[in-house]
C-alpha cells in the first residue's frame, strides 16, 4: 500500500527552486572537508513523533490526518512499518530511531509485549534488508506507562526496577538484531517531585547499578552499540537526575560510567535546563563526550519541551560549528526529535517539516565550514587568550607559580589593560558567514 501517493522522492532543486517538496541547500552528494553532505549530516527520522504523534494537546483532541490510524493493534503497527519506509525512501534518510512502544503495542503483560516486538521487529528486519536505511539508535519507553508513576531505574519499588531491566534487556537484544549504531538512555521518570519522600542516595545508587547492568549485558551479547544518556531538566519529574550535560557528566564520573557513555543531546532540553543548544554541545566535546544530537528547537515564549523543527539558521551554524570541531558525531547522527504544529495535521506536512530542518542543519554546515576556513572565532580565541602563551601566563598553564610568585608579580603591577571583546563585530562576522552561503545560490 501507499501511504504517501501525492509524494515524489525528494530532490535537491537548489536556492531559487519554488517547489516546497524540494531541498533547496541540503544536497546529500555535495563534497565539503573531504565528506558529502550525508556523511556530515546523519540525518534520522523519530518514529514517535513522525508516525505515533496524533497532534493532540492539554486542551484538545488529535488533529493529525493519518492513512494507517485506521487500524488497530499489531495490524497498526505493521501499516507505520510499511508507512515508514515509504517515507524514509521519499525523504531520502538514511537513518531512524524508535522506542519500544513506538513500534509495538503494550500487551496484557511483558511476556506478550516481548511477543509483539518480535514481530515488528521481524518485519522492520526484513524492510532493512531492502534498503539502505539504517537504525541510529533505539531505545525503551520506561516512563509512560503508570507502573513508572514513582520512576524507573530509580523507583522505590523493586519490582518497577526489575520490570524497567527487563525491557531494557529485551532492548539491547532489539538493537543488536537490527543493528543499532546507539543505544540512548533518556530518564523520562528518573527524578523527584519532591525531596520530602525521596531517598536520593538510593536513588541515584541503583540508577548507576541498572547502567552497569545494562553495560554488562551488552557485552554478554556482543553490542558493541554507543550508549549515550540524554539530559533534560524538568518534563516529566519536577527534577530530572540528568538535569544537563555538566550534572549528567559528574554523574557518570562518580559511578565509574564515564567511559561506557557519551551525550545525546538535545536542542529543546539544552534551552529548559537555562543553557543555549551550542554550550551543550561545547561542554560535551571539551570534554571528549559528544555523542549525538536530537535535532529541533523550542518555542522561545513558551516554557515547555514544544520540539519543533529546527529552522533557526544562527542555532544550526553554531551546532554545527561544535561538531565540526568535535570531528564529527561519529557513529552518532542528527535524529528529528520533532513533530509538525498541531495545524500542520495532513501528511505532507510530514515532508515539508523535515525539509526545513534537513536545509536549515545543510545551510549551518556550510557556513560553520566558512567560519572554520576563514578562522573566524579562532582568531578571537587566540588573541583573547594571549596572555597565556609567554610571561606569567604560561607559567601559570604549566604549573610552574604558585601563590607566593604570583603575588610577588601582583604587587608590581602599575596598571592592568583589558581588551574589548568586541561581541558585536562577532556576530556581524557570524552574519556575514550565514549570509555569503545564502547568497550563492
Amino acid at each position: 500500500m501507499t501511504y504517501f501517493k501525492n509524494v515524489q522522492n525528494i530532490k535537491y532543486e537548489g536556492p531559487k527552486s519554488k517547489n516546497p517538496l524540494a531541498y533547496k541547500f541540503y544536497n546529500p552528494n555535495e563534497e565539503i572537508l573531504g565528506k558529502t553532505m550525508e556523511e556530515h549530516l546523519r540525518f534520522s527520522v523519530a518514529y514517535w513523533h513522525t508516525f505515533t504523534e496524533n497532534l493532540s494537546d492539554p486542551f484538545g483532541a488529535g488533529t493529525a490526518i493519518r492513512p494507517w490510524d485506521k487500524y488497530t493493534g499489531l495490524d497498526l503497527a505493521k501499516a507505520r512499518v510499511e508507512a515508514a519506509f515509504e517515507f524514509f525512501e521519499k525523504l531520502g534518510v538514511r537513518y531512524f530511531c524508535f522506542h519500544d512502544v513506538d513500534i509495538a503495542p503494550e500487551g496484557s503483560n511483558l511476556r506478550e509485549t516481548n511477543k509483539n516486538i518480535d514481530i515488528i521487529v521481524s518485519m522492520i528486519k526484513e524492510y532493512m534488508k531492502d534498503s539502505n536505511v539504517k537504525l541510529l539508535w533505539n531505545t525503551v519507553n520506561n516512563f509512560t506507562h503508570p507502573r513508572f508513576v514513582h520512576g524507573a531505574a530509580s523507583s522505590n519499588n523493586a519490582d518497577v526496577f526489575a520490570y524497567a531491566a527487563a525491557k531494557v534487556k529485551k532492548g539491547l537484544e532489539v538493537g543488536k538484531e537490527l543493528g543499532a549504531e546507539n543505544y540512548v538512555f533518556w530518564g523520562g521518570r528518573e527524578g523527584y517531585e519532591t525531596l520530602l519522600n525521596t531517598d536520593m542516595k538510593l536513588e541515584l545508587d541503583n540508577l548507576a547499578r541498572f547502567y552497569h547492568m545494562a553495560v554488562d549485558y551488552a557485552k554478554e551479547i556482543g553490542f558493541d552499540a554507543q550508549f549515550l544518556i540524554e539530559p533534560k531538566p524538568k518534563e516529566p519529574t519536577s527534577h530530572q537526575y540528568d538535569f544537563d550535560v555538566a550534572s549528567s557528566y559528574a554523574f557518570l564520573q562518580h559511578y565509574d560510567l564515564d567511559r561506557h557513555f557519551k551525550f545525546n543531546i538535545e536542542a529543546n532540553h539544552a534551552t529548559l535546563a537555562g543553557h543555549t543548544f551550542e554550550h551543550e554541545l561545547h561542554y560535551a566535546r571539551i570534554h571528549g563526550m559528544l555523542g549525538s544530537v536530537d535535532a529541533n528547537q523550542g518555542h522561545p515564549l513558551l516554557g515547555w519541551d514544544t520540539d519543533e523543527f529546527p529552522s533557526d539558521l544562527y542555532s544550526t551554524t553554531l551546532a554545527m560549528y561544535e561538531i565540526l570541531k568535535n570531528g564529527g558525531l561519529g557513529r552518532g547522527g542528527l535524529n528529528f526529535d520533532a513533530k509538525v504544529r498541531r495545524g500542520s495535521f495532513e501528511q505532507e506536512d510530514l515532508f515539508h517539516a523535515h525539509i526545513v530542518g534537513m536545509d536549515s542543519f545543510a545551510i549551518g554546515l556550510k557556513a560553520a565550514k566558512k567560519l572554520i576556513d576563514d578562522k573566524t572565532l579562532d582568531k578571537v580565541i587566540e588573541e583573547r587568550y594571549a596572555s597565556y602563551t609567554e610571561g606569567i601566563g604560561k607559567d601559570i598553564v604549566e604549573g610552574k607559580t604558585n601563590f607566593h610568585e604570583l603575588e610577588k608579580y601582583a604587587l608590581d603591577l602599575e596598571e592592568i589593560n583589558n581588551q574589548s571583546g568586541r561581541l558585536e563585530v562577532i556576530k556581524s562576522e557570524i552574519n556575514q558567514a550565514l549570509l555569503s552561503i545564502l547568497n550563492e545560490g
